[in-house]
């Protein structure tokens, strides 16, 4: 392969400036786990569109909580169990919330019991368990769990075992 065409960081900032992207871009510690900014106008539709149905999946963290969409749901150490979201502006871009939608059930593992909602300022539901708000991370896809015990935003992001603790 020929030095042109190795990318390089600088290569891809230019790309990026091309195409208009703004998005800002941190290390937070963690390879592939980087508050970018706001996700695309599809992503943010895909995490607020979900199911709010909950299942559990065997992970390398063990068994934790998905949305129904496959996508892993994350606590924040910032917030307080059966306390108010303390996620929002840049903070919500990147960890968008899971909004509730009709009537919210339990897969295969999941306890109905635990499964909750709070109100955000602007009156919308978003999906607790035991207590726990839940997010998904922006720039993961279905199955992906990047994310795991990294801070940012002022609180530590942790996935969600099926008892209703978050994983440290």
């Amino acid at each position: 392969m020929s030095t042109e065409e190795i990318p390089n960081e600088e290569d891809a900032r230019t790309r990026r400036r091309r195409r208009g992207d703004r998005s800002r871009h941190f290390d937070s510690g963690r390879a592939g786990c980087a508050a970018q900014g706001a996700p695309s106008d599809a992503q943010a539709r895909d995490a607020t569109a979900a199911s709010p149905t909950l299942t559990v999946r065997t992970t390398r963290f063990g068994k934790i909580l998905f949305a129904g969409n496959g996508r892993a749901l994350y606590g924040f150490t910032r917030d307080r169990r059966n306390g108010p979201s303390q996620c929002y502006g840049d903070c919500a871009a990147a960890w968008p919330v899971y909004f509730a939608k009709g009537t919210l059930k339990a897969g295969a593992g999941v306890k109905q019991s635990l499964i909750g909602t709070i109100r955000r300022r602007d009156g919308r539901r978003q999906v607790t368990y035991n207590g726990w708000p839940l997010y998904y991370y922006a720039h993961e896809k279905a199955g992906e769990v990047k994310c795991q015990n990294v801070a940012t935003h002022g609180g530590t992001w942790l996935v969600v075992r099926p008892a209703g603790t978050l994983v440290r």
